[in-house]
């Protein structure tokens, strides 16, 4: 199973995962969050990282979601991804989250398309009935 790791700004990856709770009723195994807030180190919070990776990788590898690109939390995910079977997909949504933690048995590069294709296709304007 494909550990995956939120790197996000302050408590946004918990309330992710209250969701993920709220829709499954439970709590992925293989799901994590690292909180980066503004008074943060960045190099610890990068050490804090790589533990987090050791915990989820259990031999398929780890897929780090952030919220915003070019953020202090995904520069982190990005030195993370240097790690061997580290990938980071950034600009998290909860549609993205609910596709990946529903499709554990996959390969890490499959995965990562699973979460951009996720995020990207539950983005719409929304119309008023008729």
């Amino acid at each position: 199973m494909i550990g995956i790791l939120l790197v996000t700004h302050n408590g946004l990856g918990d309330s992710f995962i209250d969701c993920v709770k709220h829709v499954l009723d439970e709590v992925p195994p293989n799901l994590k969050s690292l909180s980066v807030t503004a008074s943060d180190n960045p190099q610890q919070k990068s050490v804090e990282g790589q533990a987090l990776i050791k915990q989820l990788d259990t031999g398929s590898g780890v897929l780090i979601l952030s919220d915003v690109y070019g953020a202090t939390p995904s520069n982190i995910a990005r030195q993370l991804c240097h790690a061997e079977r580290v990938m980071g997909v950034a600009g998290l949504n909860l549609p993205m989250l609910l596709r990946t933690v529903t499709h554990p048995i996959t390969t890490l590069p499959e995965l990562v398309k699973i979460a951009v294709d996720g995020g990207r296709g539950c983005i719409t304007s929304i119309k008023p009935e008729q």
